[in-house]
């Protein structure tokens, strides 16, 4: 049988993401969606939440139904031992995300022997990212026809009450952490 792990922040969760996930599930026995803290990154949604909205995104396809999720709380290399995988798929939607997945497939190539497989975005998605959804979903705009059902609703809702993990962290403002 073969295991693909689909990392990632998911911060919040996108039709691009799924659309990954989806072709991933149609390459590998078994897939895992790893939601991941990504401490390089200011989140909006926590860990739990984004875990959550991305087993109902995935359980409400059904070429992805049987896709499991999953916290990867440490390296990646180690959430794929434990789970058995052989396989990493990302999503690159340019050159620019070649360039940054590049060397940490390398890594985990070096650190464990795992593969990554990289899946070219679908051109729909293809300008969707987590970032951007979240700019927009700051700045009051229509972020639904980006994200799967519900996940809007806790965009919203998170950006309205001004969460991030640096605000629960006791920190405020902008930037990486010290």
């Amino acid at each position: 049988m073969t295991i693909a792990v689909c990392p990632g922040s998911f911060d919040p969760i996108t039709l691009g993401h799924l659309d990954v996930v989806r072709r991933a599930r149609t390459l590998f026995d078994r897939v895992i969606v790893a939601v991941a803290r990504n401490p390089g990154k200011s989140g909006l949604l926590d860990l739990d939440a984004r875990a959550a909205l991305a087993r109902t995104a995935v359980a409400a396809d059904p070429v992805t139904a049987d896709v499991e999720v999953g916290v990867a709380d440490g390296l990646l290399v180690d959430f794929c031992r434990e789970v058995g995988a052989t396989a990493v798929v990302k999503g690159l939607r340019g050159g620019a995300d070649f360039d940054a997945e590049l060397p940490m497939a390398l890594m985990n190539r070096h650190l464990s022997g795992v593969e990554t497989v990289f899946v070219v975005a679908d051109q729909a998605y293809a300008h969707i990212a987590s970032s951007l959804v979240k700019d927009i979903a700051r700045n009051g705009g229509e972020i639904g026809d980006l994200v799967p059902p519900g996940v809007a609703d806790a965009v919203r809702a998170a950006v309205g009450r001004g969460v991030s993990d640096h605000t629960r962290a006791g920190r405020t403002g902008t930037g990486p952490m010290p």
